[in-house]
């Protein structure tokens, strides 16, 4: 429940009540027959002894200190400029609800205060209230707490109390909320840098194993070559006279099939080249194209091996035997007009 804000009326209602309230004040504080007189004279001696002392009042170690040290006079008299100045119950030790309950710890039965007290009840749990709209709990319940020493059974306080107990736990629920939030977005950024590292090194190890098996397959190759070349060279020794050595040469293209330009990337403007090793056989067929670079990658590479598979060569000849040989050509894309 949200306790109201003060309208004109009780405004005029709260000039009253000071206007009643400074009245019945200067009656306590009077010598005549209608205040109390005990509340009337007791402070005499104690302010005297203020007086007359050299260390004064406002310089004593805390708030409890000085109000005990402030006379009954001193205290009306204070609470009445907190009352003009609308400190209710705020700031800690310098308010009216204060002041007028160091009047009753010193005078139990000091009427003034009595009334004060009960006449200002209202307006001070406004303020509270309005303390709690601005979040500050901690002054809340103090204030809260000030307000219950002067009227401990007034149900208004049950009120604020469950309003601060629902405002705390709605600002609880909204850190808490903040904090798995916060907790959550950083799991996430955590689990997809995981995610960017494993997909980094996949790809390092994919490349790196593509590269060792082209590298393989070209030693292969060239031993293959090197055993075919010393068994020819033996057999020339044996069956053939030196003077009749037969003829050597480089695999040489017979028939050379045009790459076609991928459609995506002649729509994209996208130029480039591929670099494809094969195996020109010894009856001239190209076999185990594969390509070893290529510039963009993954871009030209199908319609380069396309082509390359479909040429056709003179076979290499070593000392006029056909022989299989690997062979590696760059293909070049390029647009028409392109630089």
């Amino acid at each position: 429940m949200v306790i109201n804000s003060v309208s004109p009326r009780a405004k005029v209602r709260f000039g009253a009540v000071m206007a009643v309230l400074l009245s019945a004040t200067l009656a306590a504080c009077s010598g005549s027959n209608q205040s109390a007189p005990p509340a009337a004279k007791a402070p005499v001696a104690p302010v005297k002894a203020a007086a007359a002392s050299p260390k004064p009042v406002n310089a004593a170690p805390n708030a409890a200190d000085r109000l005990a040290a402030m006379s009954v006079d001193q205290l009306m008299e204070q609470a009445q400029k907190a009352l003009k100045d609308d400190r209710l119950v705020a700031p800690a030790g310098d308010n009216a609800f204060e002041y007028y309950l160091a009047v009753l710890h010193k005078s139990p039965h000091n009427r003034a205060a009595q009334d004060a007290l009960r006449e200002t009840f209202p307006y001070g749990a406004q303020t509270v209230d309005q303390t709690i709209n601005q979040g500050n709990f901690p002054e809340a319940q103090r204030e809260i707490d000030l307000l219950a020493k002067a009227d401990p059974t007034n149900y208004t306080l049950t009120i604020l109390r469950a309003k601060l107990d629902a405002a705390r736990k709605v600002v609880t629920q909204q850190q808490q909320a903040q904090k798995s939030a916060a907790l959550a977005q950083a799991a996430s950024a955590e689990a997809e840098r995981k995610q960017q590292q494993v997909q980094i090194a996949a790809a390092a190890a994919l490349k790196q194993q593509q590269e060792q098996a082209a590298a393989a397959a070209l030693r292969k190759q060239q031993e293959q070559q090197a055993q075919q070349a010393a068994a020819a060279a033996a057999a020339r020794k044996t069956t053939v006279p030196e003077a009749a050595q037969s003829e050597n040469r480089d695999a040489q293209v017979v028939r050379m099939v045009p790459a076609k330009y991928p459609l995506e990337a002649a729509r994209n403007g996208e130029q480039g080249w591929v670099d494809v090793a094969f195996t020109v056989e010894a009856d001239g067929s190209v076999s185990g194209a594969h390509v070893t670079n290529a510039e963009p990658r993954r871009v030209f590479d199908r319609a380069a091996i396309d082509a390359v598979s479909r040429w056709r060569f003179k076979p290499a000849l070593i000392n006029g035997t056909p022989t299989a040989v690997v062979v590696q050509r760059r293909i070049e894309f390029k647009l028409s007009g392109g630089g």
